[in-house]
């Protein structure tokens, strides 16, 4: 009877996550993987036909990860600020689902019509009492607000001033309220 395989896929792509995590996506190699899972590459081989597909599933289990985490935020400005958190907190997360090029092409309305953002825009539409049509017009400079902050964060170009960054997204809300 064959040996029962000791490092499922779920195992896999969970290690994947980590190992992303931690080091960062150049770092996710079949040797790299195999290496911090404690198996061989056989059966990382064995059960993804390439290192993209891993990768895509370890992209939907960050995705999954970081809205859990932006989503806890009680109110909009609480979301910004946990998704600028997130940024400096997980830098190589934050790299891996966000500046990685899987956006090329895509404008910001697209992404923020993205079904992976639906609650994000959902939250929108309930606080500030929009339609979803409205939403995405009154969201979509504050997250180019947002998202650069977190960027600038996530890689070392800027100082991460809770506060200072609290009193902008206020400023920038409290006037896109006034059109």
């Amino acid at each position: 009877m064959p040996k029962k395989p000791t490092t499922t896929k779920d195992t896999m792509i969970e290690g994947a996550f980590r190992l992303i995590r931690e080091q960062g996506q150049e770092s996710l190699t079949a040797r790299n993987l195999a290496s911090f899972l404690g198996c061989s590459t056989q059966p990382i081989m064995y059960q993804f036909p390439n290192m993209d597909a891993l990768k895509d599933l370890a992209y939907q289990r960050a995705d999954a990860f970081h809205t859990e985490y932006i989503l806890d935020g009680e109110d909009l400005l609480e979301i910004g600020l946990r998704y600028i958190r997130f940024a400096k907190e997980e830098p190589n997360l934050f790299k891996f689902l966000f500046q990685s090029g899987r956006f090329t092409g895509l404008s910001l309305e697209d992404l923020i019509r993205a079904p992976e953002a639906a609650g994000v825009l959902s939250a929108v539409c309930a606080e500030e009492d929009l339609t979803p049509e409205d939403a995405v017009s009154f969201f979509e400079p504050l997250a180019a607000l947002v998202h650069g902050y977190a960027s600038l964060i996530a890689n070392n170009a800027m100082e991460y001033d809770p506060e200072a960054i609290r009193k902008a997204l206020i400023t920038i809300a409290e006037g896109l309220d006034r059109k």
